[in-house]
């Protein structure tokens, strides 16, 4: 076995693209609770209300409530909290969520007394976080899965040669060309079948690291009005600016295992050693998409109220740049090796994406000038998700790998203010959103075939690792005072997700490492508007 450094050609650097699997295209279709304080402290819970800024991005239709001008800005200070098993990382990050402005344009009309426009950029998800977590004892090793997955795919020694070989020809991916090449998959004589180093008698701890950055930034077009003072409706487009960063690295220790004595030497042979190897990926996504909003918001009496609102999916045009390295040291009784690093090169690919669609209803009651009661009901259909290539063809199977393995997201919100003095008002809010992947992904690491046998996640690039939330809640308060035409609002949010992350998918024998990850978000925000 000779290592090589890998320098594919350039035509095959496309098979690369990251995000062409479920869970990454998952990963990018994220949004959370962001807007004004006001609408924030309220958990988000505005679908029948309208009147706020925040409104032009959840029910546009909020647009038409409006009587006056309005402009506002809102800042926020985040403070991060995230643990994996007994490893916990903070982070603290200052924000820009919300700018907007709202014209209003008297009719010579009692049927549409007043038509509406507004303007807005809303920071709709922060990538920033940071994560890292050890297992001992694991289970199973990542060369299992990985060895697991040249054979399936028939792969060959000479599939995995970095300049000549077909690994990349819909067949596997740079991880196994990353393995092979660092002995960290150990051929047969006739070189058609691979095994792990992790196997029984083995004894393995392993460690991850994950460091994301970036942002989901909306640009708000809004037009809307009022029919009668009784409906309201409202339609708006949507520009989202996209950016999402990662670095990640996995790496296990492995005592009592098979290693070769002499790396790089054709006098190598397999001896009892330990061995110890690491994988980092570095990527950069960007895109640039655009997307429809729809809403209408009736108010039969003035103390009730009812929403609706239907998002079309975002359509983006994306591009991702990534690199990925492995690093191996083997120690036995003959000596010690540490391996030059094996390496892919830095490339890029394009590609679209086509997010969920999202409905929201909603209901509220308006207390007379005391105080307001209201809920929303969110469905987002994440088995929606499309992934195509640069000329708009879905990629081969991707599509019912999304129906197989995500699952839609219910989100509940609820939310009340009330005026304590004309001038001073007080908030509170709960959101609960289900997890997006599918029970038996969350139960068996794939989907169940009729004969109960497991399909397991799909992953392939140069990225093995994947994750998913089991659940999302907010708890939030606030409170908000205005004077004349000058309104200035806090508010106070405590996220607690619960999430899963998986180092690789299962191997045949229905194994993985991974951790439960706890991540405690606490966001203080303030809004300081004037409306004329």
């Amino acid at each position: 076995m000779k290592k090589s450094i890998l320098t594919l050609a350039v035509c095959a650097l496309p098979m690369l693209a990251s995000a062409q699997y479920s869970f990454d295209a998952l990963q990018l279709s994220q949004f959370e609770l962001r807007g004004t304080s006001r609408f924030m402290s309220m958990g988000g819970a505005f679908g029948a209300l309208g009147g706020d800024i925040s409104t032009l991005n959840q029910n546009p239709a909020g647009i038409g409530v409006y009587r006056s001008s309005d402009l506002g800005l809102t800042l926020g200070f985040d403070m991060n909290s995230a643990k994996a098993g007994d490893t916990k990382v903070d982070m603290t990050k200052f924000s820009f969520n919300n700018v907007g402005y709202v014209g209003t344009a008297k009719l010579d009309s009692e049927i549409m007394p007043l038509l509406n426009w507004g303007v807005s950029y809303n920071r709709n998800y922060s990538y920033n976080r940071h994560w890292r977590g050890a297992a001992y004892g694991i289970p199973t090793s990542m060369t299992n899965y990985l060895s697991d997955l040249a054979n399936a795919k028939k792969l060959t020694v000479s599939d995995l040669d970095p300049v000549s070989g077909s690994a990349f020809d819909g067949l596997g991916g740079w991880n196994q060309v990353l393995a092979y090449q660092n002995y960290l998959m150990l051929p047969n004589a006739a070189g058609n079948h691979f095994d792990g180093l992790g196997f029984n008698g083995v004894v393995g701890a392993a460690e991850f690291e994950v460091e994301e950055k970036g942002h989901n930034d909306e640009f708000t077009l809004t037009l809307g009005g009022n029919l009668a003072n009784t409906m309201y409706w409202g339609l708006g487009v949507g520009i989202i600016d996209l950016l999402y960063e990662y670095n990640r690295y996995y790496g296990e220790v492995l005592e009592n295992t098979v290693v070769y004595n002499k790396p790089n030497d054709a006098t190598a042979s397999l001896v009892d050693g330990d061995a110890s190897f690491g994988f980092s990926d570095w990527s950069r996504t960007t895109g640039t998409g655009y997307n429809f909003k729809f809403g209408v918001i009736l108010k039969p009496v003035n103390a009730f109220r009812v929403g609706v609102a239907f998002h079309t999916p975002t359509y983006y045009k994306m591009k991702d740049t990534y690199q990925s390295v492995v690093a191996t040291d083997f120690y036995t009784d003959k000596g010690n090796y540490s391996l030059d690093d094996a390496y892919t090169p830095t490339a890029s690919s394009w590609y679209k994406l086509r997010t969920p669609w999202r409905f929201i209803g909603s209901l509220a009651t308006v207390m007379g000038s005391k105080g307001i009661l209201s809920a929303d009901y969110e469905y987002v259909g994440n088995t929606n998700i499309r992934l195509l290539d640069d000329y708009g063809h879905e990629f081969a199977g991707s599509s019912q790998e999304m129906k197989d393995f995500l699952a839609g997201s219910h989100i509940v919100r609820v939310g009340g203010e009330w005026r304590v003095t004309p001038n001073w008002s007080l908030r509170a809010g709960f959101s609960h959103q289900t997890s997006n992947a599918s029970q038996d992904v969350r139960d068996y690491g794939g989907a169940r075939n009729a004969d109960g046998s497991v399909y397991p996640v799909q992953v392939g690039g140069n990225n093995t690792a994947y994750a998913y939330d089991r659940s999302v809640q907010h708890i939030t308060a606030g409170i908000g005072y205005h004077h004349k035409n000058v309104y200035f609002d806090m508010a106070y949010v405590h996220k607690n997700r619960q999430g899963t992350y998986e180092a690789f998918p299962i191997d045949n024998d229905g194994k993985n490492v991974r951790w439960d990850v706890s991540e405690h978000d606490n966001k203080i925000t303030a809004t300081l508007g004037f409306r004329f």
